[in-house]
């Protein structure tokens, strides 16, 4: 059956990492929103057009927007065979829209990776990336320099204490609503992302095909 997947987590949780892996590891794309939105501004679509418009204005693309070009790309051939979404939906409006938009195809598997806040906050806090070539260090990993290429270890500025706190609590007050109106679903599953990240591969494919047996 074609795997239709919604992966979302808050920031550190490794949402990234396990979307592309499992992307990979099944053969389908790993659709990334703001991947996609970058195509349709630079491929100059109707709709990248209005997004453009508006992002050049300093706004947020709406989710009319939004949701016309996740439907664009989920038309392309090579989505039909399945996909994982991240960084879609991120409202109620949205995952109502992707509902219409996927009618007929499987049940969306919907995979929340989990983390307490005071571990993400360590986890984004003590992260390091080289100036140079652009590699992420973890905090068990750090050094004065880039292991890669030699380069200088910096912090990003979105990665301070407090900037990763506000960020946090922004995700929470965002997602609440989408946890609710997934979480009745018996596709949905939340992984505690807590752990290594062969655990929590291993939790998220174990989750994953139990959840689109339960979806049938």
């Amino acid at each position: 059956m074609a795997l239709s997947l919604v992966m979302f987590g808050p920031p550190g949780a490794g949402k990234g990492t396990q979307a592309i892996r499992l992307a990979e590891d099944r053969g389908i794309p790993q659709i990334s929103t703001g991947d996609i939105l970058r195509e349709a501004v630079q491929t100059g679509t109707e709709l990248g057009g209005q997004a453009k418009a508006v992002m050049d204005a300093g706004g947020l693309v709406n989710d009319t927007i939004m949701v016309g070009i996740v439907r664009d790309r989920l038309a392309q051939d090579d989505a039909a065979g399945g996909f994982i979404l991240d960084g879609f939906p991120r409202t109620v409006a949205q995952a109502t829209a992707l509902d219409s938009i996927l009618d007929g195809r499987e049940p969306i598997v919907i995979v929340e990776l989990a983390v307490a806040d005071d571990e993400l906050v360590n986890r984004l806090s003590r992260r390091r990336v080289c100036a140079g070539c652009g590699s992420i260090v973890g905090a068990s990993e750090a050094s004065p320099a880039c292991g890669v290429c030699g380069g200088q270890l910096i912090q990003r500025s979105d990665d301070r204490e407090d900037v990763v706190r506000e960020r946090l609590r922004v995700y929470h007050q965002q997602t609440s609503p989408l946890v609710e109106f997934y979480r009745r679903r018996p596709t949905f599953h939340r992984v505690d992302g807590s752990q290594s990240p062969e655990r929590v591969a291993r939790a998220v494919d174990e989750s994953v095909d139990a959840m689109i047996g339960a979806g049938r």
